[in-house]
């Protein structure tokens, strides 16, 4: 036998499901991703290559995706941010803009934005791709893919 629902049902079934997907999709994650990055903005800018990290899973399978190609592990991903960026002068003052953020899971997060440097002699700018993870707890950078804007 089949049973056929009243319209009005039908359509508060589906009002039913969409809120209980939207309460799922939108229970501060967002919000605690883009702080993460605006705190690595502000660390970036006061120096602190080592407090900017602290957004990356510190593990041997982290990667990083960038101009050199890929470094993989949280070690060698410090390594190389210190050594291309050895002092403040070459640092600059960084900059983040937020394009899109989307939630995969209740675990999985990637976000995609544009960054740029002010520095004395030049204005490097480019995109990037972050996927993050939730693990124990915490946000964690666990692929960073960056890209720089051809001059």
């Amino acid at each position: 036998m089949i049973r056929v629902f009243h319209p009005c049902f039908q359509i508060g079934i589906m009002i039913c499901f969409s809120l209980a997907l939207s309460a799922q999709y939108s229970d501060g994650d967002f919000n605690k991703v883009s702080q993460i990055l605006m705190q690595q903005q502000q660390d970036w800018n006061a120096g602190d290559i080592d407090a900017f990290m602290t957004s990356y899973w510190n593990s041997d399978e982290l990667q990083f995706g960038g101009s050199s190609g890929i470094t993989r592990g949280w070690d060698e991903t410090i390594a190389r941010y210190k050594r291309v960026y050895p002092d403040r002068a070459t640092m600059g003052q960084l900059s983040f803009e937020i394009k899109d953020i989307s939630k995969h899971s209740r675990k999985v997060i990637s976000l995609t934005g544009s960054w740029s440097l002010e520095r004395e002699s030049d204005r490097p700018s480019g995109h990037f791709l972050l996927i993050w993870r939730k693990i124990k707890g915490k946000w964690l950078i666990v692929a960073d893919h960056t890209s720089a804007l051809c001059p």
